[in-house]
């Protein structure tokens, strides 16, 4: 196993560990958090589909957004992930934790997403490992 993909595998792991804590913060009725949760679980797999992809840690949700964004333009099986990406970082991150605003059906649907978002990196990731 390369470095590369050690350090996808890792945070891919995190992803999943924040996926199953928003369900979690959802069934305690803390929908706020679980939204922030469900959000990190899509921010960690998509800084390690980019790894992946690109043998560079993103560092930053802003580097993560515009190189998947990026190879979203090279690549069109990426499309539909990063979609769900900026759907996620809209609503999730920016209107319900920010700012106290939402949807509970929404969040509740995206929140029970979250994993599935993550197995789709996961799966957009595999046969694409950069040397590292």
């Amino acid at each position: 196993m390369t470095t590369v993909e050690a350090n996808a595998a890792r945070i891919f792991e995190d992803a999943h560990r924040m996926s199953d804590a928003a369900l979690e913060r959802m069934e305690a009725g803390d929908i706020r958090d679980a939204a922030e949760k469900a959000w990190c679980a899509t921010m960690r797999a998509t800084e390690a589909l980019v790894l992946v992809r690109t043998g560079q840690e993103p560092g930053k949700s802003t580097v993560a957004s515009r190189r998947l964004r990026d190879l979203s333009l090279s690549d069109p099986s990426l499309v539909n992930l990063r979609d769900r990406y900026i759907a996620r970082q809209e609503v999730l991150h920016g209107e319900c934790f920010y700012h106290d605003y939402y949807n509970p059906a929404e969040i509740d649907r995206f929140v029970n997403d979250s994993a599935d978002f993550v197995r789709d990196a996961e799966r957009l990731a595999q046969g694409s490992v950069s040397a590292g």
